[in-house]
């Protein structure tokens, strides 16, 4: 109206108004008229679209939004007092659709009372796999730690049923996650350890920096542990920060007070960084994933472990096609699962089967201890030459297999419990730390018998299966459980022992060397393998003395071939006369000393006649 008023009165002004002196007066009055209206309109343009887009973006649905509320549910809860709700049902009022009642109703029997209705929901779930993924993510939220723990041992198991771990703290400024890693090792006790873990925490924190500067390049990764080739034998890997405080931190994780401190200090969420970054490497993985372990062995931290994301963490890795992985993630989660598992298992003691929870009733056990410069899975893998004629896409692992007692013997046996264990050797002293004492055979098999009577070890009918020193080591534990009331359990269930290449009276390998430091610095393990060793002799005499009167069945297998030493030395690492137990069968096989544990194939007589001793030796057992 205004504008209408100002054009009205323009015009009227230019109609009555006397001849202006100039003739562009009149023009002048036409164009403020022009610009003022104009300046008005592309305003009132201007504004006006503003409102519609403003308006038209606040009336905008999601579509899928909608969607998803038209399928959802929602349970609501009457407010209880605290002191009355331990006996209230709060799922007793519930307005859910028909279509999710099965979801809630099973959410609900996970939490009961009775513990077999809550292992029967959580195998019901485990089970379930027509679900929208909305409602894996309802029951992720909703289930307790428990129920969260067996879902992740749950071998059909969807990953939707865990959430992804939280984020992850910001770095603290100026700071490295090496950096940082450093200064949670330097926060732990350093007084009242034992000289090992004084000499891996001193020898991380002093290295460190040194080796920060000469690995520009990032982590210098290897794989598995101790040296499973020959080849390797004359071999020093380089070390990084990662890898000197990660085994430092290992060590510390042995002692309960120590896994509270690295809690405190936010080390979950740090290893959770580094586990992240350095998905490429499993020396890092396998120990982030040791410390973890050994942590889940203290019930009071069970919270914070789940509540940090490990558990979600640990049920993807359960899966992977990887034994080093899915073994590590299993033995933190059996820790975790007080619901199902009573043992204990610490740190180098592996579940090869079954590592998810089975309604299959374990009626045995077979254990697999491996020997120098072994480890607890690549020890027990397949030849190495029948890979070669196999394509590497081949996935069919009763072809080729990493790790014949987790994948043949289980399937061959499935009642039986199938453990491997692992504890570190050397071929040197070069730079020894820990005190000569604890790696003889008398002390690392009165550790590795408390770490398995706390596996569970002795409860079932078992036999021992063992490469190498490994079955020095099974002789020395059963002499010693002899000793002990506590451990007779573990002789009285012994039905069996299967020796590949044992040096009974010792071996050539102490006598000969890949390098000049191994000539000059022998471990100790290696002297005590020497064919003159008092402590082999000894232990060679009780043995015989002490399986006298025992029932127990044994069968020894020996090579026959020479084993290549690195890459100059030949060596008939055992002779057929130091293999030979003085009782039991005693077998030669065309093969050489690291081949005596690995089947060529399934069908192969090495696997077969194994195979054929466990059956006849647990037939009592397996048949109750």
């Amino acid at each position: 109206m205004s504008l209408a008023a100002y054009c009205v009165i323009c015009w009227r002004r230019i109609g009555t108004s006397t001849p202006p002196p100039k003739s562009f007066t009149y023009w002048r009055e036409i164009r403020n008229i022009i610009k003022f209206t104009g300046s008005l309109i592309l305003g009132g343009s201007l504004f006006f679209t503003y409102e519609v887009l403003a308006l038209k973006k606040s009336l905008t649905l999601d579509t899928q939004v909608v969607e998803r509320e038209k399928m959802k549910s929602y349970i609501y809860l009457h407010p209880v007092p605290l002191d009355k709700r331990e006996n209230h049902d709060t799922f007793s009022t519930v307005d859910i659709e028909d279509h999710e009642c099965a979801m809630w109703l099973l959410l609900k029997k996970s939490k009961a009372d009775e513990r077999t209705a809550r292992l029967e929901a959580v195998q019901e779930m485990s089970e379930t796999h027509h679900w929208h993924d909305y409602q894996y993510r309802i029951i992720a939220q909703a289930c307790d730690a428990r129920t969260l723990i067996g879902l992740a041992r749950s071998k059909e198991s969807d990953l939707r049923f865990f959430l992804p771990p939280p984020p992850l703290p910001s770095l603290k400024e100026d700071s490295s996650i090496e950096e940082e890693l450093r200064q949670l090792l330097a926060s732990l006790p350093q007084t009242e350890v034992d000289e090992c873990i004084q000499y891996f925490t001193s020898l991380a924190l002093s290295e460190s920096s040194q080796s920060l500067a000469a690995q520009k390049g990032g982590l210098w990764c290897f794989g598995g542990n101790g040296l499973p080739y020959a080849e390797s034998f004359g071999e020093v890997p380089s070390a990084t920060v990662e890898t000197f405080c990660l085994e430092a931190i290992v060590k510390h994780s042995e002692i309960p007070t120590h896994c509270d401190k690295i809690e405190a200090s936010g080390g979950l969420q740090l290893l959770q960084r580094l586990y992240q970054l350095h998905r490429d490497c499993p020396k890092v993985q396998r120990n982030i994933m040791r410390i973890i372990g050994n942590m889940a062995l203290n019930e009071h931290l069970f919270s914070t472990i789940v509540h940090s994301g490990w558990v979600s963490i640990m049920a993807e890795a359960l899966k992977s096609p990887h034994i080093m992985e899915s073994s590590h993630a299993a033995r933190t989660l059996a820790n975790l699962d007080r619901e199902t598992v009573q043992e204990r298992y610490q740190d180098g003691v592996y579940v090869l089967h079954p590592q998810y929870r089975t309604s299959q009733p374990i009626k045995a056990d077979v254990l697999f201890i491996h020997g120098l410069m072994g480890a607890a899975f690549k020890t027990w893998r397949q030849q190495d030459s029948e890979r070669i004629l196999i394509e590497k896409t081949l996935e069919d692992e009763d072809r080729y297999t990493t790790c014949w007692p987790k994948t043949w013997l289980a399937r061959d046996c499935p009642a039986l419990r199938i453990i491997s264990v692992e504890y570190d050797t050397t071929l040197s002293d070069w730079r020894a730390g820990c005190p000569a004492e604890r790696k003889t055979i008398a002390f690392r098999s009165n550790e590795l018998l408390s770490k398995l009577r706390a596996a569970g070890v002795g409860d079932r009918p078992m036999i021992w299966i063992s490469h190498s020193m490994g079955g020095l080591l099974v002789k020395k534990m059963l002499l010693e459980a002899s000793q002990k009331p506590e451990m007779s359990p573990v002789i009285s269930n012994t039905r069996g022992i299967i020796f590949y290449s044992v040096p009974h009276h010792g071996s050539h390998l102490a006598e000969y060397s890949v390098n000049i430091r191994y000539l000059l610095f022998p471990s100790l393990e290696v002297k005590e393998l020497s064919k003159d060793s008092p402590a082999l002799k000894t232990l060679q005499d009780d043995f015989l003395e002490f399986a006298k009167d025992k029932s127990f069945q044994v069968l020894s297998f020996v090579e026959t071939q020479p084993t290549y030493i690195g890459s100059m030395i030949k060596l008939h690492v055992v002779p057929v006369e130091s293999a030979d137990l003085g009782i039991g069968e005693l077998i030669p096989v065309d093969v050489n000393h690291l081949n005596i544990c690995k089947p060529k194939k399934k069908e192969a007589f090495l696997y077969q006649r194994t195979l054929q001793f466990i059956r006849e030796t647990l037939a009592k057992d397996l048949e109750k």
